[in-house]
């Protein structure tokens, strides 16, 4: 009475079942093709300017840490630097601990 019959649909054509898989994959890549554009690309480039930043480093620098200290660049070896972080206070730190180089005369 209240439920209607279920009719069995038509077996489709074989050239049409080969299309219908690429169709429904398509979303699938559109997404991977969306996540590289909008996380990984960004990210890569991000990390290009870091390494040239880094790699740029220079005696006399004023820079930030990723923990916060501010310090001025005393030493650089290959893969720490000495930071003066106070008059005749040094600290070392990996040099990719370093986000930021800031202007000449930022810390007084």
């Amino acid at each position: 009475m209240f439920i209607s019959n279920a009719f069995a649909q038509a077996a489709a054509p074989a050239a049409a079942g080969g299309e219908n898989s690429l169709l429904s994959m398509l979303p699938l890549v559109l997404m991977f093709v969306v996540l590289y554009f909008v996380m990984i690309r960004p990210q890569m480039k991000r990390q290009k300017e870091h390494k040239a930043m880094i790699d740029a480093l220079a005696k006399g620098d004023e820079v930030v840490t990723n923990g916060g200290v501010l310090g001025k660049v005393s030493k650089l070896g290959e893969s720490f630097a000495h930071l003066e972080v106070a008059h005749g206070v040094e600290i070392q730190v990996q040099r990719a601990a370093i986000v930021q180089v800031l202007p000449k005369g930022t810390i007084k």
